[in-house]
C-alpha cells in the first residue's frame, strides 16, 4: 500500500488509525518496520490508554494532546515530540530537531538498541506535560 500525505484520504478507505499503522509496519519488511513496531509497543506499555491516530500520513500517539509521531525515512525511524523541548531528558534520547524551541525528536537507526525504560519515561513525561497544559487552559466563558 502506498501512503498518501493526506490523512483524510487514508482514513476515507474505511481503515481505522490502528489498522493504518498496522499496514504501515507491514509495508516495511526491513528493520524499519521492526523498529516502528517496537516503538509502538513501548508507547502502549508506557500508557495503555494511549490513543492511536493517523495524521499527516503517519502514525501519531496522543494522550490529552499529541505525544509523538512515528516517521519512517530511508536511514532512520524518527519519533517527534511536539513539546519535546519542555521535557526532561536525563538519558539524552533526543538527538534530532535540537535547534528549535519547542519540538525535539529521536532518530533510531538500524542495529541500534532502544533504551526501552528511558523511552517509556519520556512518553510518560510527554503525557504528564499534556495533562498539565490541559489544566492550565482557561475555562471558556459561560453562555447566557
Amino acid at each position: 500500500m502506498t501512503f498518501s500525505k493526506n490523512s483524510a484520504a487514508d482514513l476515507a478507505t474505511g481503515a481505522t488509525p490502528t489498522e493504518l499503522i498496522d499496514r504501515r509496519i507491514a509495508d516495511l519488511p526491513d528493520w524499519r518496520g521492526e523498529k516502528l513496531a517496537q516503538l509502538r509497543k513501548l508507547i502502549h506499555e508506557a500508557l495503555p490508554d494511549v490513543e492511536e491516530e493517523w495524521k499527516w500520513g503517519k502514525p501519531v500517539w496522543s494522550h490529552n494532546g499529541i505525544l509523538c509521531t512515528g516517521e519512517v525515512y530511508k536511514a532512520a525511524v524518527k519519533t517527534t515530540f511536539p513539546k519535546g523541548a519542555s521535557l526532561d531528558d536525563p538519558d539524552h534520547l533526543f538527538n534530532s530537531s535540537m535547534e528549535g524551541n519547542v519540538r525535539r525528536a529521536i532518530d533510531f537507526f538500524e542495529g541500534e538498541a532502544i533504551d526501552g525504560t528511558a523511552f517509556k519515561d519520556l512518553i510518560k513525561a510527554a503525557a504528564a506535560a499534556n495533562g498539565e497544559a490541559k489544566l492550565k487552559k482557561p475555562a471558556g466563558k459561560a453562555r447566557g
